[in-house]
């Protein structure tokens, strides 16, 4: 495998541009495609076994790409199929759940922490062990939110809609304590102006995504392929569902002007 390979970042829609785009800033030289199964998601609501499936899909057409490290940037993908990934694939596989875990460790005080996730996310426990593997006496809490990704996908994320549609939600924490909220999908940051506003100044509000890209940094690092420096790369996206709002959300989350963007369709068996 050369330096010069590109990072592949899987997804079920837009939501891991979140990671996507941490990757490009700490990794500037680097190469990323980029793959959402927008035609397919949620994946939260989704039977675990079909979650695998379809992330292995995602993950196979990236290998074929020949990409040096595999980002999954998606929890509940994360927590159905990280395992066999790491198992069976012959390249580095980041998962963005223990990164996740991780950063809240650092900063909560109280060690009292809220994870906001997706149904299958809330239901695998992933969060929960990857927190009680660092710390074994802190307190979770969890919620799923399974409107929030539909919103973001729609590109509907910025109006007084999304913010009253966030805010209803997360009213079923308010008789718990915590410190610190963890974003427990990468679809989520693109509403974090109303999470933080909705927990206040006392509560942290945290993705993944900067713990994510970091450990992308170290696997390439510690395995000597980072890309060269002086390299320019042109980052290519893929999606299976509708290419004018991935465009509309890579301009405005990304900032790039003319994103590469191409079709890509899996088999429905």
């Amino acid at each position: 495998m050369q330096a010069n390979a590109p990072i592949g970042v899987i997804d079920s829609g837009v939501g891991g541009l979140t990671v996507a785009k941490e990757i490009m800033r700490l990794l500037p030289h680097e190469k990323v495609l980029y793959i959402g199964d927008n035609a397919r998601c949620p994946y939260g609501p989704r039977p675990q076994a079909e979650v695998r499936k379809y992330t292995w899909q995602m993950a196979r057409a990236l290998v074929d790409k020949n990409i040096k490290l595999l980002v999954i940037a998606c929890n509940t993908a994360t927590a159905a199929t990280l395992d066999s990934l790491q198992k069976k694939l012959s390249i580095p596989v980041i998962g963005v759940i223990f990164p996740g875990a991780r950063a809240a460790m650092k900063v909560s005080v109280t060690k009292e922490i809220a994870v906001l996730g997706t149904l299958g996310t809330v239901k695998s426990g992933a969060y929960e062990n990857a927190l009680k593997s660092l710390m074994s006496s802190c307190h979770i809490v969890q919620l799923a939110c399974p409107k929030f990704v539909p919103l973001v996908e729609s590109d509907e994320y910025e109006g007084e809609f999304a913010k009253k549609m966030v805010w209803e939600t997360l009213g079923q924490l308010e008789q718990k304590h915590f410190d610190t909220a963890i974003l427990g999908c990468t679809h989520y940051p693109l509403l974090q102006e109303f999470i933080q506003e909705k927990f206040g100044p006392s509560v942290t509000v945290l993705s993944s995504a900067s713990e994510t890209a970091k450990d992308v940094e170290n696997h390439l690092r510690f395995q000597n392929m980072l890309a060269p420096a002086k390299r320019l790369p042109v980052h290519q996206f893929y999606t299976s569902g509708s290419t004018s709002i991935f465009e509309t959300i890579i301009k405005k989350w990304l900032e790039i002007e003319k994103p590469i963007i191409h079709s890509i369709k899996f088999p429905q068996t």
